[in-house]
């Protein structure tokens, strides 16, 4: 019995743990910031560096900042629950295509 409710309990515990709340860029520690997969003690410094001058105000503002901060690192945080005033991380649209097709320019004809 008391081998089942120990069980029990580091399930729940884990299960606890394993459930991340959301982190905000601006207001994370830095040892909460080198707890994420994908960042390390550089990137952490750089971070907080650059939001001591001033919070950042979204993410492309975070991501234009911080050296080694690009969109796919920009999608890696924010998958991990890592929010900028509350909000994920959403890759900016693409450049507008001309309307007709895939924007490519078609190929000249044969002399």
């Amino acid at each position: 019995m008391r081998k089942t409710i120990a069980t029990s309990l580091l399930v729940w515990s884990w299960a606890g743990l394993s459930w991340a709340q959301p982190l905000d860029l601006n207001q994370a520690k830095e040892i909460e910031l080198d707890a994420l997969q994908g960042v390390g003690p550089a990137l952490t410094q750089a971070l907080m560096h650059e939001r001591q001058k001033m919070p950042f105000k979204d993410w492309e503002d975070a991501t234009r900042r911080v050296k080694g901060l690009g969109p796919h690192k920009a999608q890696s945080l924010s998958d991990q629950g890592v929010r900028v005033h509350g909000r994920a991380y959403s890759a900016p649209a693409a450049a507008s295509r001309p309307a007709g097709g895939s924007g490519a320019q078609p190929a000249a004809a044969p002399p």
